[in-house]
Parts: structure tokens; sequence; C-alpha cells
């Protein structure tokens, strides 16, 4: 829309009696339950979207054999990641918490052993299905559903769970 229909539109929506303003954490935490990546946190340049679980949002025709293959930025490595030439090194994973321990971004992910697998990147207690839940990456071999695994908060091992995302399935409307 143009920015000059933005203040109308927001005021048609609040003036709304279910409408009600919300902030950032609430934001946070309904694009985490959603399985939502938020860029610097969940992505970043770092990040391919083969291993952010994203490969739905690239369009077919610029995949191998696509009419218009690739010409964008790290293709050579996302063509080779989805094709199977090049190494993916990290996965992009839903975490369940299966303590009441809510397990922040930047918190350790290890094996049952101790051995350091990867790393949250966003997490927080999920407000809808009142459970501690996070994303973080781990390492392909470490990223089936059903997978145990350990955060370690504040030097304690949590034991987390990888599990498919979104969190809370989704009801859009598409009318």
């Amino acid at each position: 829309m143009p920015d000059t229909a933005a203040e109308a539109l927001a005021r048609a929506l609040l003036a709304q009696p279910e409408v009600k303003p919300i902030g950032l954490g609430a934001r946070n935490s309904l694009r985490l339950e959603a399985g939502l990546c938020l860029y610097g946190q969940d992505i970043d340049t770092t990040t391919t979207p083969v291993e952010a679980g994203l490969n739905w949002a690239m369009q077919k025709v610029r995949r191998t054999g696509g009419a218009r293959a690739g010409g964008f930025a790290g293709a050579d490595t996302v063509l080779g990641q989805l094709d199977g030439t090049e190494a993916i090194n990290k996965v992009r994973v839903g975490l369940l918490a299966l303590e009441r321990v809510p397990v922040r971004e930047h918190t350790q992910l290890t094996d049952l052993d101790g051995e350091h697998l990867g790393e949250v990147t966003s997490g927080l207690l999920g407000p809808t299905i009142n459970q501690p839940i996070a994303m973080g990456y781990v390492s392909p071999s470490h990223a089936a559903m059903g997978t145990r695994l350990h955060a370690v908060v504040r030097g304690k091992p949590v034991p987390m769970e990888v599990v498919a995302m979104p969190f809370v399935p989704t009801r859009y409307y598409r009318g």
C-alpha cells in the first residue's frame, strides 16, 4: 500500500473491537510458533535457503533445469545443495524442551554426550502451546524428527527433542 494510506489502515483496524495493538514480543512469539525465520536472527548472509529449510520460497524457474536457472547470489552453492553435489553443513530444526525451561538464542546445542552440534537462534515459552520451544541449527546427522539432544542453559543440559514446525498448526484463510 502507499505510505500515505498506512495511518488510515491502522486506525481502521484498531477501530475493530477484536483488534488490539501489540509489540515486538508478541510478533516474535507468533512468528516462532509459526516456524518462521527472522532475518538477522534465524537467517543471514551465512545461511543458505536449503540449510534454513526455505526451499519452498525458491522459484522453480531459478532451479536447475528451470527457464532462468541460477542467476542469483550464491546460486552455485544453493543449487548444488539442492541436487546433492554441495554439502549441507547445518539444518534449521524445531526444538521442544522436555523440561519447562525456556531456551534462548545463542544457547549451545549438544548431543547427549556433550559434543557440540549447533546453536539455538530463537527460543521462548510458546504462549499458544504453553511449552518452551526453539529453533536452531544442528548438523544434518542430528536433524531427524525425534532426535534427542541438549541445550546448555546456565551450564546445565536441558533435554530437547527435534520436532516438526510449525509448532502451532496454521489456519490460513484463503478467501
